[in-house]
């Protein structure tokens, strides 16, 4: 079997990738392998759903600029394909005096972005918008929105078969070679051959990249996001997104609320250390995995670093009074009770040797080989917009 693209990974990057080839050069022959048996099984179906409007990412980056280019492209998207969504708008709150730096910084960023309507509000307006909301001064993004991302990805899937593409699902990489006109890629049933490969597997990129660069500089550490809803009843104590002012020096968002698309509100995540690459549970431990994380010289300078950080988000994960209490900073009034146990996802982080957490995208090319090595948040939001730079990546390596 000869392809002129094989994508590895049908999570939503992956998908928009495989679509933006599509659309730049129809005669190209593109395969998407997925180890599993639908679209969106991992990180994009258990994303929380937030369209993301870039005002946290520093002017110039890669967040920065995609985030806005595929803001843009996913509402066009979702307008095109009547796929449900709502720009419902976003409060982020500093809750004490000692935060109002950090918040001056993310709306000067949110300017430096492009974004209009931004405004700040005190904590009467606080109030007045989230009735149950605590903070001394706040910040409006009206761009902010929700969708199901699971929704996008399966659209992004039919789009891109109709346009002549392949899905081949259930199809696990099992190595892949350098060849003279490209690559051969390994799999249970048959080696694939084609003039360029781009590796979108997500929670597995580093180990699909290291079948053909085994010195690589950066590793996946799992982190699980554990999130809890409010009962039903008490969903009328939250109108927006309500977020926290970020640690900057973690690349997290810290504990939020999240209106869905479905109605539901999701209250969380945390971030704890996965002991499995798919560990959704907290029972959930893979050996290997683990040892791998452990030992990675970049996570122990990371965990040396953040230790007690780390700590705390394991005492919340398994103490329920203890996650109510972190979003009382936000919610004073919000008790145990209202919350009933919600999802988890397991975030992709890459993690270089040196104890850098990569807050940015990372991408890595090599002949006939694209490498998304990390794509946090936004990469959903954004993923139409990286889509077309892999493509453009890819084609310019195929011209």
């Amino acid at each position: 079997m000869k392809y002129d693209v094989v994508v590895i990974g049908a999570g939503i990057v992956g998908l928009a990738t495989a679509l933006q080839l599509k659309k730049a050069k129809p005669s190209l022959n593109v395969l998407v392998l997925e180890k599993e048996n639908k679209v969106a099984a991992h990180q994009t179906g258990n994303n929380s759903g937030v369209i993301h409007s870039g005002i946290y990412y520093k002017p110039g980056s890669l967040k920065a600029k995609n985030c806005m280019d595929g803001y843009h492209q996913l509402i066009d998207f979702c307008k095109e394909q009547n796929i449900p969504y709502e720009l419902c708008g976003k409060i982020i709150v500093a809750t004490s005096e000692s935060e109002l730096a950090a918040l001056d910084n993310i709306y000067q960023r949110g300017i430096e972005n492009g974004l209009e309507g931004l405004r700040y509000i005190d904590s009467a307006e606080i109030k007045a918008i989230e009735p149950q909301t605590y903070g001394v001064r706040g910040i409006v993004v009206p761009q902010t929105g929700i969708v199901d991302y699971k929704v996008v990805a399966e659209k992004y899937a039919e789009v891109f078969i109709r346009l002549g593409g392949e899905i081949k699902f259930k199809t696990k990489v099992s190595g892949v070679k350098s060849v003279v006109d490209g690559v051969e890629i390994k799999t249970e049933a048959a080696i694939i051959s084609s003039r360029l490969m781009v590796n979108c597997a997500g929670l597995y990129s580093d180990k699909v990249a290291s079948f053909t660069i085994p010195d690589l500089e950066v590793k996946i550490i799992p982190f699980r996001g554990e999130y809890y809803s409010l009962r039903e009843d008490k969903r009328s104590m939250v109108n927006h997104l309500i977020y926290p002012v970020p640690d900057p020096n973690f690349p997290f968002l810290g504990v939020h609320f999240t209106r869905r698309i479905d109605g539901e509100i999701e209250a969380g995540p945390n971030a704890v250390l996965a002991f499995a690459r798919e560990g959704y549970k907290k029972s959930t431990i893979n050996l290997s995995e683990l040892f791998e994380s452990l030992t990675w010289s970049g996570f122990i300078k990371v965990a040396k670093k953040y230790w007690k950080t780390g700590f705390g988000e394991m005492y919340r994960s398994f103490n329920k009074g203890a996650f109510t209490h972190a979003l009382q900073k936000l919610m004073p009034g919000i008790q145990s009770s209202d919350l009933v146990p919600g999802g988890a996802g397991v975030r992709a982080q890459a993690c270089d040797k040196d104890g850098g957490l990569i807050d940015d995208f990372y991408i890595k090319e090599l002949p006939g080989q694209v490498h998304v090595l990390n794509a946090p948040s936004p990469a959903a939001t954004s993923s139409l917009a990286i889509g077309k730079s892999i493509s453009e990546l890819a084609l310019k390596q195929l011209a």
